[in-house]
């Protein structure tokens, strides 16, 4: 099959969840004999020149990369607001040359299957729907609005309450409407597909986890220093949002069982507001990591403290592929399988989710049988072939 995959940014180099999920996916599509283009819009805040992505990756998927500049302008913020209904968030991905390269590829060639990597390509669909028979497919790496609901909650401040609570509802509208669009859904948790359906989406639906290639995780012996890390990017909100909360409710608690613990936090584009609040003498703070996994191998005890969010935590599952005990929240396991795995624990509560972080730092407890467990729940159910495979069988059979 000839598979067009429109993505928001250019997923490589794969430093994040959503470049890693959607890049595990092209290899994967491609492993599975499909022929696999990426047309990208390649941000000025993600820009990575498209001659530089390994020749192993390159040469098996085209990748056409389109220069925009994506980024937040107030002028642009306040007029949207002012008189629109659109959300901003979704509105900065407009991009007239992206949309002149979309036009042009279809005129030159015709495609199975073109799938958006998310709704904010849902303002090509029109585009997408006059110059070519594909069918349309969208993979939603979470449900976003949600996350923006569930941020507005949380907020203590009015306005920017208003404002988060605004953009959500925004948002719904937007999101929904393309999820109607769309001929196929391949969304990445089980959650999120019955949410979907629950809000009327009766098209054809496959849930596809994302997938890891295991041989790219090797296992390392874990080390005995009481230490813990975080990693993921520090310009998303709810990452900003489980942090703050994990310090101030959670991180006294742990100093006060092992006072000789170091955490160790890795992160692009921190503000710099939530630098200063990274400042603290047991705290490491690193900015962007080159290479993520040697950063997760180093140390002892992986955090995920996320209140807000849908879809699946992949620093989870790398994490787990790598042998490093989690604890996490009931939002951060969502769609990982983790019942009966004692090297993840799960929860909520602040005293509880420091107790299991003093617990698996007590370097008498055997974690080595635990963590081999949470290695082969990911052979089991997140390998990207095999994810992939069946993906590609889907639009076949299905769309």
């Amino acid at each position: 099959m000839k598979i067009l995959i429109l993505t928001n940014k250019l997923p490589y180099p794969p430093k994040d969840g959503g470049s890693i999920a959607t890049l595990n996916m092209l290899t994967g599509l491609r492993a599975a004999d499909n022929q696999v283009t990426c047309l990208a819009l390649n941000t000025s805040k993600h820009s990575f020149p498209i001659e530089d992505i390994p020749s192993e990756i390159g040469e098996t998927i085209r990748f056409i990369g389109v220069d925009c500049n994506t980024s937040i302008r107030p002028l642009r913020m306040l007029l949207n607001l002012l008189f629109t209904r659109q959300p901003y968030i979704a509105e900065r991905f407009i991009s007239h040359p992206f949309k002149a390269a979309l036009s042009e590829l279809l005129r030159q060639e015709s495609f199975d299957v073109i799938q958006l990597e998310g709704p904010y390509l849902g303002h090509y669909t029109d585009l997408i729907r006059k110059s070519s028979k594909s069918a349309l497919s969208l993979r939603t790496h979470n449900v976003e609005h949600l996350i923006w609901k569930k941020k507005a909650v949380r907020e203590t401040s009015l306005l920017k309450r208003w404002y988060l609570k605004n953009m959500a509802s925004r948002l719904d509208r937007f999101e929904m409407k393309v999820v109607h669009q769309s001929d196929c859904l391949v969304p990445i948790s089980s959650t999120d597909e019955t949410y979907f359906k629950n809000r009327g989406y009766t098209q054809p639906v496959l849930t596809v986890p994302t997938g890891l290639s295991i041989d790219d995780y090797p296992m390392s012996p874990i080390p005995d220093e009481p230490t813990l890390f975080f990693i993921g990017a520090l310009d998303w909100l709810p990452n900003q949002e489980g942090l703050e909360w994990f310090m101030d409710t959670v991180f006294d608690l742990v100093l006060e069982g092992v006072p000789e613990l170091s955490f160790h936090v890795a992160g692009r584009n921190a503000p710099k507001q939530f630098e200063t609040k990274l400042r603290h003498q047991k705290i490491v703070y690193h900015g962007e990591v080159n290479d993520a996994r040697s950063f997760m191998q180093k140390y002892r005890v992986m955090v995920v403290p996320l209140l807000t969010g849908s879809g699946i935590r992949i620093k989870i599952l790398e994490g787990m592929a790598l042998g490093r005990p989690v604890v996490t929240t009931s939002t951060g396991i969502e769609g990982i399988p983790v019942e009966n795995i004692g090297s993840v624990e799960v929860s909520d509560d602040p005293y509880e989710f420091a107790n299991h972080i003093v617990n698996l730092l007590n370097p008498m407890k055997d974690t080595t049988r635990l963590v081999s467990a949470s290695r082969a729940l990911i052979i089991e159910n997140f390998d990207t072939f095999r994810l992939s495979t069946r993906l590609s069988q889907f639009f076949k059979t299905e769309v």
